[in-house]
């Protein structure tokens, strides 16, 4: 199909003329290009134009490079992730540890509080048993006067 073309649209003058090889490859190159077919700096047949090929390759090479700067800050994130990660487990740990501290706290103040209502009890108790002992050595005192008495009266007496 291609070489259909390519007879038909060169007229037979033209091909009598263009025996000069720079203009036949000339135009050849343009009846190529208008069938969308393009010579590369090798001389190989190509069906892209060598514009678009550069800014395909170049588009490759940018894309290359922006997969490589991808990786780049995807191993920078999971860096900062685990970082993070760490530092949260530390932070947890931490709190478990002020929690605990919080609670020993709370704990002994109880225990403060239950020892000290036990030791105003005993003195409580203590004061009871105080006054008891008053009383029985006012009473003891008071029987001792009254013996004395008596061994003073019973000594006078005889």
């Amino acid at each position: 199909m291609t070489h259909l073309l390519l007879a038909a649209t060169i007229t037979p003058s033209e091909q009598i003329s263009s025996r000069e090889p720079g203009r036949e490859t000339a135009m050849a190159k343009d009846i190529l290009g208008e069938a969308g077919l393009h010579f590369d700096e090798l001389n190989k047949l190509r069906v892209l134009d060598p514009e678009v090929t550069q800014q395909t390759t170049e588009l490759k090479e940018e894309c290359k490079d922006f997969v490589d700067k991808i990786g780049q800050f995807q191993k920078i994130v999971g860096g900062l992730l685990e970082l993070v990660d760490q530092l949260a487990k530390e932070a947890e740990n931490e709190k478990m540890k002020a929690i605990g501290a919080r609670n020993l706290l709370k704990s002994i103040a109880k225990q403060r509080e239950a020892q000290q209502q036990q030791l105003q009890a005993l003195i409580a108790e203590k004061k009871m048993q105080l006054e008891r002992y008053r009383v029985e050595y006012e009473a003891l005192c008071k029987v001792e006067a009254e013996q004395n008495e008596f061994i003073d009266q019973f000594i006078f007496q005889k």
